[in-house]
This record gives structure tokens, C-alpha cells and sequence, in this order.
């Protein structure tokens, strides 16, 4: 029986170490041929934060934020009222007279043919003026009723009376040529004038307020009714309409507030005469 020659612990070694570089090798060898083989395992960076949401941010306390789908404007329940007309203070001193001549309105009392003149920087048409003006002596509630008087307006002379709307200097210097102090504030009459202070026009008073078509009722009933040689009337009580010869800008003394000569029934709303 033959005896194997035991290996010496140094060529042991050595084949040990062989063994290990052969393994590694088929182990490298294996891993460079498979390309979808994942590769060592490193952490994911972590995601950057996201940008603030604009659309959920509050907006600042004195900013309004932006409606994708602005609302429609709602309708206006009524139309905005007129600017008033913007007049002189002291207007030019020329005039354009109101065309046209209209039917007589009432048949007693004498017949009062009149003109409407508007001095230029007051800011009024004088058709319209004249228009409405018309209507005002027209209305059974004023001088036409009970026979007072009659009324024609016409576009040119001859004339029994001429309404003059003038600016507040003219007034002053119209009235004052009378003797008549209006102070740039209110009307004056002098037969066959009379003479209409725009600011009243315009600007009313404070027994009318927001009341246009009364107040230049009252306005043209009183002017006219000095034309007709009535003079001024106080209260009749307290209560009752003032007379539309009353002074009413002075204040009502407890009266109500009336532009019209007659009342609803035909009767004349008087008052005590004022000296």
C-alpha cells in the first residue's frame, strides 16, 4: 500500500488563496454581464418642497385676490338722475328767447301774452324752460281758475309780460333797478317783468326739497300773481296749505307747503295780506 505525501502548510495556503481570486473573479464576471442587475442600494434624495399654492394663499387683509370668472355687474334698478345744469354767477346779459306761439289757455280774466327769455350761461334750453313754464299756467290749479286771468304764449312782440331766467348778478341788477334787493338769492317781479333767479331754479329750497316741478310752480304762481297785482299773504293756520303768494322761502310758520293758487276743488288758498 502506497502512502499520499501530505502537502506542506505553506503550498496549502497558497491554494487557498487561489481559490478565493477564482471566486471572486466569476463573481465580477457574472455581475458585468447582467446590466438590469441592480446595483448597490443608495438612499433616494429626498424631494425638494413644493412651492407654496398661490390659489390657497389668503390674500394680504388690504388686497382683494383675483376672481377667475369676474361677476357680471348688476343692473341699475333705476337710471341715475341728471347732473344739474352748472351756471354763471354772473351771466353776460344776452339772452335767447323761446320760440313759438301756443294757444290760450282759460277763457276769463284779461289775456296775458307772454315771452320766456333765457340769459346765456345759465345752463338752461329755453324751449324747455319756456315748456314747462307753459304747463304751469296751463294747470287749473293756478291763476286760470275762477277767470284770474288768461294765457298765450308767443315768439315775438307785442308782449304783456316777459319771463326773464336770468344768473344771480342779473337778477341783482335787474331787480335792483326797481329798488328791490335780492341779494343773489331769490325772484323779483315788476310788471311787465318777471324775473327768475336761476340758483332758485336750480337749486330750490329747502321747503321743496327734491320737488323741481313744485318749486317752479311756486316760483312762476307767485311771480306772476304780483304781475296781477296780488300782494304777499301769510299763513292761514297751522296745518293749512300756504298761499302761494306766501313768501314760503322765509319759512311756512306752520303751514304746509303749497305751490298753487287754487286747490283741488276750484277754492283760492289765501291768507292773512302781509303789508
Amino acid at each position: 500500500m502506497s502512502r499520499r505525501k501530505r502537502a506542506s502548510p505553506r503550498k496549502k495556503a497558497f491554494r487557498a488563496l487561489t481559490a478565493l481570486l477564482c471566486a471572486g473573479t466569476v463573481a465580477w464576471a457574472a455581475h458585468a454581464v447582467r446590466p438590469d442587475s441592480p446595483g448597490p442600494s443608495v438612499p433616494a434624495p429626498a424631494p425638494a418642497p413644493a412651492p407654496p399654492d398661490q390659489t390657497e394663499r389668503s390674500a394680504p387683509a388690504d388686497t382683494v385676490a383675483d376672481d377667475p370668472k369676474p361677476p357680471s355687474p348688476k343692473p341699475r334698478d333705476s337710471p341715475e338722475p341728471p347732473k344739474a345744469p352748472r351756471y354763471q354767477e354772473n351771466g353776460p346779459g344776452t339772452y335767447t328767447w323761446a320760440e313759438g306761439t301756443g294757444r290760450r289757455v282759460g277763457s276769463g280774466g284779461r289775456l296775458i301774452r307772454y315771452g320766456v327769455k333765457v340769459e346765456d350761461g345759465t345752463g338752461l334750453d329755453a324751449g324747455e324752460t319756456a315748456d314747462e313754464i307753459d304747463g304751469i299756467l296751463r294747470d287749473r290749479r293756478g291763476w286760470t281758475r275762477q277767470g284770474a286771468a288768461s294765457f298765450q304764449r308767443v315768439g315775438s312782440p307785442p308782449y304783456d309780460m316777459v319771463v326773464h331766467v336770468v344768473s344771480p348778478g342779473t337778477t341783482d341788477r335787474l331787480c335792483g333797478a326797481w329798488g328791490l334787493d335780492t341779494g343773489g338769492e331769490v325772484n323779483c317781479a315788476n310788471a311787465p317783468d318777471l324775473v327768475v333767479n336761476v340758483r332758485r331754479w336750480i337749486e330750490l329750497s329747502e321747503q321743496y326739497p327734491d320737488r323741481a316741478h313744485d318749486y317752479h310752480a311756486l316760483i312762476i304762481n307767485h311771480e306772476v300773481g304780483h304781475v296781477l297785482g296780488y300782494g304777499h299773504r301769510g299763513c292761514a293756520g297751522p296745518g293749512r296749505p300756504a298761499s302761494a303768494m306766501m313768501q314760503q322761502i322765509k319759512g311756512l310758520k306752520g303751514c304746509v307747503a303749497n305751490p298753487w293758487v287754487h286747490d283741488e276743488d276750484g277754492s283760492f288758498i289765501g291768507g292773512p295780506k302781509v303789508p
